[in-house]
């Protein structure tokens, strides 16, 4: 069985989609649309843009989402997909590559949850840490003894979570896992404390514009990363995606159920390749490729 994996944000890079927008017709139609909703030639910035402002919030995550649900598109009658999932900001690839959300919804959507996470951010000193090399029992026992709010917010394959909260929090947490044996416990370059309970006031803002959006019965299931199993009801796959923000991307028990239920071949679809190496991580009998 054929599954799609969808990358988040981080995976971008300075020329991302030029060549799908020079070799076809399709692909320029569906950018110059994206930089008439957005309003702003994100186009330029992709393409010609330095690593600095391709790391700008409102645009980094309607970039990777472009470069991947445009690259889908462009795969034509190849494109086939059996099961579909996305790391984080990848479930809204997923979906509109699935036929759930519109190619106008998701944009709009993401570049939503962009400004409304940005602002999340602004409001408390808050960041992210990888932590390699221990079982995720003890991360999450770790994280529940520290005081302040920090919680595991991606389970990215064994051996590989990263956690996420109040910046002291961490801190003190990254400090206590390397007591607890980890092999790094390294803060992360990021803006803030996404997929914790720090984005309430993003998810709040992003709950309201979801409701108002309709959703369809996608072409097959999506494994969301709330529940890490197949869903295909539009109200189910509009309820995980609200909750997602404050939530962890569990994608190692994604792939595991994906593979459990039938995945044979993982093709990832959008910039870089990270998802094909945790997907190796995660199960080195599984087979992977690049779109």
């Amino acid at each position: 069985m054929k599954a799609y994996v969808f990358p988040g944000q981080g995976a971008q890079f300075t020329g991302m989609g030029k060549d799908l927008y020079e070799s076809s017709a399709e692909a320029k139609e569906l950018f110059e649309k994206a930089n008439e909703i957005l309003g702003f030639r994100i186009t330029d910035i992709m393409f010609e843009g330095t690593a600095d402002q391709l790391k700008e919030t409102k645009v980094t995550q309607p970039a990777v989402f472009l470069h991947s649900v445009i690259k889908a598109k462009t795969l034509g009658a190849d494109f086939q997909p059996e099961m579909v999932a996305g790391h984080s900001l990848g479930e809204f690839s997923a979906l509109v590559a699935a036929g759930a959300l519109t190619f106008e919804d998701g944009l709009k959507l993401v570049s939503q949850r962009a400004l409304a996470m940005q602002k999340a951010c602004e409001i408390t000193p808050s960041t992210m840490a990888a932590v390699l090399g221990l079982e995720d029992k003890v991360v999450e026992d770790v994280c529940a003894s520290i005081d302040g709010v920090v919680v595991p917010a991606n389970y990215n394959c064994p051996g590989q979570l990263v956690i996420s909260g109040e910046t002291s929090a961490v801190e003190k947490a990254c400090e206590a896992m390397k007591a607890a044996g980890a092999k790094r416990a390294l803060i992360l370059p990021v803006g803030g404390a996404f997929h914790s309970p720090m984005m309430e006031p993003a998810r709040e803002e992003l709950a309201a514009a979801i409701e108002k959006t309709t959703f369809s019965k996608p072409v097959c299931p999506v494994y969301q990363n709330v529940t890490a199993t197949a869903v295909t009801d539009p109200e189910d796959i509009k309820a995980n995606l609200i909750i997602q923000l404050t939530a962890p991307v569990r994608w190692t028990q994604s792939v595991q159920n994906m593979i459990a239920d039938g995945a044979t071949l993982f093709t990832e679809v959008g910039p870089g390749n990270v998802l094909q190496g945790l997907v190796k991580k995660i199960d080195k009998e599984a087979e992977t490729a690049g779109a």
